[in-house]
């Protein structure tokens, strides 16, 4: 949902056939990690991205982002490296047929699938919400932006790959480099657009 549009609690309990109770109790537990807005005798809505959220958002996520890649590349498994390419190969699709919300889902997938492998409790809900914003912010950039900056080739493919390489070889300390690189690169775009 973009940021504004109202959130009906009828309709939810109806499409994940739930009573309201538990749809309200939802929308509050949202609401207070800031994604709704409640207001008395208004409707529910998405809360919009602030100047704030997406600062934060820019100061948390490198963070974790980097740690979860640290100690991915310090114990990843041939399997999970196979399984950090098949998400690779998808999100390359995704980014070559200009599929934004696929673009989003497998830059998400590829992040946790390396949260996965980090295999550290206390990082998962941070990662998880970062993930949640990254989301949020990159469907808004990417239906906001011009269609030719689009379908210009990113350079987060080419950055996804090095990352996956830097795990493979167990050189944790490139892999959290090309991170921050690739998180800086994210920054940039979203920024140079927001002004």
């Amino acid at each position: 949902l973009k940021p504004g549009a109202v959130v009906d609690e009828v309709e939810l309990g109806a499409e994940f056939g739930l009573s309201r109770p538990p749809v309200r109790e939802l929308l509050r537990q949202m609401a207070a990690e800031g994604y709704l807005e409640l207001a008395p005798n208004r409707a529910t809505r998405v809360a919009a991205l602030s100047y704030d959220s997406i600062r934060s958002f820019f100061q948390c996520a490198p963070v974790i982002y980097c740690a979860t890649t640290l100690l991915a590349a310090e114990r990843a498994t041939a399997a999970d490296v196979a399984r950090l390419r098949a998400i690779q190969a998808q999100f390359r699709e995704a980014m070559a047929s200009n599929d934004i919300d696929l673009r989003v889902h497998f830059n998400d997938q590829l992040h946790l699938e390396i949260g996965k492998i980090a295999n550290n409790v206390h990082f998962m809900p941070s990662l998880h919400r970062v993930l949640l914003d990254h989301a949020r912010l990159g469907k808004i950039f990417h239906r906001q932006s011009s269609t030719a900056e689009r379908a210009v080739p990113s350079a987060a493919v080419h950055e996804h790959d090095l990352i996956i390489d830097a795990i493979e070889r167990q050189d944790a300390s490139a892999a959290v480099e090309i991170v921050r690189t690739h998180m800086e690169l994210s920054r940039r775009r979203m920024s140079s657009y927001a002004m």
